[in-house]
């Protein structure tokens, strides 16, 4: 087993089947990266999560939705809006450092960010599917 620390926002880690954790290749951010992360981790379907970090500084440009499973999201330093359509309409969440909400399953969601913002999220990433804001 590898002990060496490595910074979350560029190798996310993969929670898999049988309580396994795996650090995932360098994140580029391109979506041949999640054709390769869904590739590679499609043994443990709907149950696998993939966790991230990221840091934002300006709004989404885009809505994305899991269909499989919840989403947990955690700002650690800065403040976000989260904004979920739900069936009953939009509903916008203010997270500041410490703060975590879920996006349930199917749920589209989106964030505002007005200057800088650091977000651990666990996902149930299989099915993602993304739109335009």
């Amino acid at each position: 087993m590898d002990a060496s620390a490595r910074p979350l926002a560029t190798y996310p880690v993969h929670l898999g089947l049988g309580s396994t954790t795996a650090f995932l290749p360098e994140f580029d951010g391109s979506p041949a990266w999640y054709e390769r992360y869904v590739h590679d981790t499609e043994a443990d379907g709907t149950e696998g999560r993939l966790v991230s970090l990221h840091t934002f500084t300006e709004p989404w440009t885009t809505w994305e939705m899991h269909p499989h499973g919840a989403e947990l999201v955690v700002c650690t330093s800065g403040t976000l809006v989260l904004i979920q359509q739900t069936d009953a309409g939009i509903r916008s969440v203010t997270l500041g450092a410490g703060d975590a909400v879920v996006n349930p399953p199917g749920v589209w969601h989106t964030a505002d960010v007005d200057v800088e913002a650091t977000v651990l999220f666990v996902t149930a990433g299989v099915g993602t599917e993304n739109r335009a804001r």
